[in-house]
């Protein structure tokens, strides 16, 4: 599956800004379906590294609009970027079915609102915090240190009614890692599958890619992301967070019709 990725934002570190009025992040939320989204996920909040908090009330004054023109107008369903439970539960209110986490349903209340709202959640494991997560990330195994966080996490989860199927899990690939680290979670992923949960990649357009390239702009990035999640989907990945749709969608039709092929 495709989830297209709709920064309501003016910092994203790849979009931000482009759709910040409502009227063209309602157009691009289509765009995507039309080219092959299988999710629109939807944030308010940028957590690119060093970015700064954002309140509650221009969160929601960001997201809400979209999602409430949104819902019942794309046959697809719509995920609330957010870590903060008011925004979870407003967003839900207003047509969103997914709650996708970077903090995992860590933050206070965050974990009781997701259970009370009954939808399927994506939890993401970020060291540190977006303003200070690239500083100096260090694990002792990235991969096993990941994973015991996703089985605490998992645990908390169960602890309020959330259930395994309504869980996705997502390694979170530039989220306080180093080059080396998200290679290793890429090249593992897996590994993620013993929780027997689906797994999100989130790759696209990351500086990873532009490392990977030596050292590509954002804007340079499209090629090296659709490939990397092609390795992802080929080591484990279920869903693929993306800003290029219909490249994305290309690449994996032709990879699974190769690999389905019978003479």
């Amino acid at each position: 599956m495709i989830m297209g990725v709709l920064n309501t934002t003016p910092d994203s570190f790849s979009d931000g800004g482009r759709f910040f009025d409502v009227e063209s992040a309602i157009e691009q939320a289509q765009l995507m379906v039309e080219q092959g989204a299988d999710i629109i996920d939807i944030g308010g909040e940028s957590t690119r590294p060093g970015s700064p908090a954002v309140s509650a009330k221009d969160e929601l004054g960001r997201v809400l609009p979209v999602i409430e023109a949104l819902s019942g107008k794309i046959n697809v369903p719509i995920s609330i970027d957010t870590s903060k439970p008011i925004v979870m539960q407003r967003a839900v209110e207003a047509g969103a079915s997914i709650i996708n986490d970077v903090c995992a349903l860590q933050v206070d209340g965050a974990l009781e609102m997701a259970g009370s709202l009954g939808v399927n959640v994506c939890l993401m494991h970020m060291q540190g915090t977006p303003r200070t997560m690239q500083e100096n990330p260090t694990y002792e195994d990235v991969v096993a240190d990941v994973k015991a966080f996703f089985k605490e996490r998992i645990a908390a989860c169960a602890s309020v009614g959330i259930k395994p199927e309504a869980i996705t899990l997502d390694p979170g690939f530039g989220f306080g890692k180093n080059l080396g680290h998200n290679i290793a979670l890429l090249k593992n992923l897996s590994e993620f599958h013993e929780f027997g949960v689906s797994i999100l990649a989130g790759l696209s357009r990351k500086s990873m890619i532009g490392a990977l390239l030596g050292d590509k702009s954002v804007n340079e990035r499209m090629i090296g992301s659709v490939t990397a999640a092609l390795v992802a989907v080929e080591n484990g990945a279920n869903i693929i967070r993306a800003h290029d749709v219909a490249e994305t969608k290309d690449a994996l039709t032709v990879w699974k019709q190769i690999k389905n092929f019978r003479e």
